[in-house]
């Protein structure tokens, strides 16, 4: 039986909810952040080489990276409907969305995320520079990638329900806790309606709240 090493407060409630909407009994263990540095405990680190979150087991295998695991889960389960089949119409924005989450959209948060963190905590005399810096990046590079997806994903949800058309999938899983992300750090600011309105219809599925129920600390931060 696949079990889930849940971190809290990580990429692994994406996880919780994919096993919640699969139906399918899994194992389930709760891990607390250090209250101090808020890192992941060593016994949770142990489980995987990257000491990240999300983890599975099953057996002997252990399994890294949010895509990964939800490709195995997904292949163990006996909801094929979470993931379009080849030839289908909805094939090629399953694969689009489902590589966009984490290849394009969450390296973007985090970037930009761990930028405010240094600038932050920047020694007083380089602050300024280190402002700088940041601020330069912001406008040159991570904005205008931030803005295209957005963009891009705002246009698709005008016509269609969901990410990879009217069917809920694995996709939605995928990008959804992202975009939960983006809407907590205000990233959203009005400018993407459609994207809000797909957020909020996620945040209502039974699923989504069962898994925020079972972690019982969810608040998206820190990630």
């Amino acid at each position: 039986m696949i079990t889930l090493h849940h971190l809290e407060n990580s990429a692994s409630i994406r996880i919780l909810w994919l096993l919640e909407e699969i139906g399918a009994p899994y194992g389930f263990k709760l891990y607390d952040r250090d209250t101090k540095t808020m890192l992941a405990p060593a016994d949770y680190k142990a489980l995987s080489p990257l000491g990240t979150a999300p983890v599975i087991t099953d057996g002997d295998i252990v399994l890294a990276e949010s895509n990964a695991i939800i490709d195995y889960i997904v292949d163990a389960s006996n909801r094929p409907d979470l993931r379009p089949t080849t030839g289908g119409t909805s094939r090629a924005d399953y694969l689009f969305w489902f590589h966009a989450a984490q290849g394009t959209l969450q390296p973007m948060q985090t970037f930009g995320f761990v930028l405010g963190v240094v600038s932050e905590r920047a020694p007083r005399l380089v602050r300024p520079i280190i402002n700088k810096v940041v601020a330069t990046l912001n406008t040159a590079f991570i904005q205008p990638r931030l803005k295209a997806v957005l963009g891009h994903m705002d246009t698709h949800l005008d016509t269609h329900e969901f990410l990879a058309g009217e069917h809920f999938t694995a996709a939605d899983i995928a990008m959804g806790y992202t975009l939960q992300m983006a809407k907590l750090r205000g990233a959203f600011d009005g400018a993407y309606p459609n994207i809000s309105a797909y957020t909020d219809r996620i945040e209502a599925r039974p699923a989504w709240q069962a898994a925020l129920a079972k972690d019982g600390k969810f608040n998206g931060v820190p990630t």
